[in-house]
């Protein structure tokens, strides 16, 4: 039988992470290979070219293209400021002089006597990147960026909105029941708080007007992720929102975090961790992803590779479409028949044993693979 790969979600402890850090335009890398890096470090810097501003002095001033030079006030490489007179007719008997003023802050960077116009270049976005994990730069990309190894507790979410975020890590709950309003407080300001239970909209209110950097949650109501964005969600990449970042790590529904990623994070609480919302909705090629650093050993590592990712008896599953959703299981039987579903479609299945005891035929198409330690 052919192998059957799918989508892998991974839920390690114990794993070694490559991170790409790009400027979006070649500029300068300030770090060495080999260099040992906190999550804060600027690791790479650029400039984005300013706006550009096109005048059209001659017509203004009602002068032929080839007189510009002789109204200018300015010359090609001065700084202007926003209103700084930048040209001026010659009037009548030195009277009745028209003024054209700079509208921005920037640099001259052309006068053309051929078309009677003027640009100025609004200065230059600085942009840095950081390291968003700590760890060693394993590669350097010239004028591009570098590659950050380092191992640790890695956990993939299911979705999540909001980029990258930092912060330490901490646990909230309620021993009588659920999470309550004047559960959140101002002590969470900056911080990424863990919730084992579902989040409710208020309680993201709550969070945001207090200040916390980003929320980690079992589960999230469809229309109130909606409401956050704007509209609904669909297939597009997510990441780019602005406010906190959300990561649900089962999906959507009053479900509550699983035990196993609950417990590692409880692990972890009060760490300075990195978190990054993004997703490619349905697609799988983009996981929001949460990285707590650990100085593990060499030989306290775990690979993993692509086999890791074929379906197997006893590999742990997760269903990704309805109506079985998120629930959790293992493999327990893979038919080599093709089955037909509800659909009228023939597809290879496998059994899946729940969690809860009970066991379902699914499409193996509808599962991925677990990767945890």
């Amino acid at each position: 039988m052919s192998k059957s790969f799918t989508p892998g979600l991974k839920v390690l402890k114990k794993y070694i992470i490559l991170k790409d850090r790009i400027l979006p335009v070649r500029g300068k890398v300030i770090t060495e290979i080999n260099s040992v890096v906190s999550s804060d470090d600027i690791v790479a810097s650029t400039n984005i070219p300013g706006n550009v501003k096109m005048i059209n002095i001659a017509n203004k001033l009602n002068i032929e293209p080839s007189y510009l030079k002789q109204c200018m006030l300015v010359e090609v490489g001065d700084n202007v400021t926003e209103n700084q007179v930048i040209a001026q007719s010659k009037g009548l008997f030195g009277l009745f002089k028209i003024e054209i003023k700079s509208p921005v802050i920037g640099e001259i960077t052309q006068i053309s006597e051929i078309t009677g116009q003027i640009v100025i270049s609004e200065p230059p976005d600085p942009i840095e990147i950081d390291a968003y994990i700590p760890g060693k730069i394993n590669k350097v990309y010239k004028q591009e960026g570098v590659q950050i190894r380092s191992a640790g507790t890695y956990i993939q979410g299911i979705i999540g909105i909001g980029g990258e975020k930092k912060g330490q890590l901490k646990v909230v709950s309620n021993s009588s029941g659920p999470i309550k309003l004047e559960d959140i407080s101002s002590d969470y300001k900056n911080c990424i708080i863990v919730m084992e239970s579902f989040l409710e909209y208020e309680i993201y209110q709550k969070a945001k007007e207090v200040g916390v950097s980003g929320i980690i949650a079992g589960g999230f109501n469809y229309e109130s992720l909606s409401e956050i964005l704007g509209y609904p969600l669909g297939v597009a990449i997510t990441g780019t929102e602005t406010g906190l970042t959300i990561i649900i790590t089962e999906g959507f529904g009053n479900v509550k975090m699983s035990q196993k990623t609950y417990d590692l994070l409880l692990d972890n609480k009060d760490k300075y961790i990195s978190i990054n919302g993004s997703t490619q909705i349905r697609a799988g090629v983009l996981r929001p992803e949460i990285f707590i650093h650990d100085d593990l050993n060499q030989d306290e590592l775990i690979k993993y590779n692509q086999e890791d990712l074929v379906i197997d008896i006893n590999s742990k599953v997760r269903i990704i479409r309805e109506p079985y959703f998120g629930k959790l299981g293992k493999i327990i039987s893979l038919p080599h028949e093709l089955q037909k579903m509800k659909s009228g479609t023939l597809t290879r299945v496998a059994e899946i044993l729940f969690d809860d005891g009970s066991s379902e035929i699914i499409p193996r198409t509808n599962l991925e693979v677990i990767l945890s330690d």
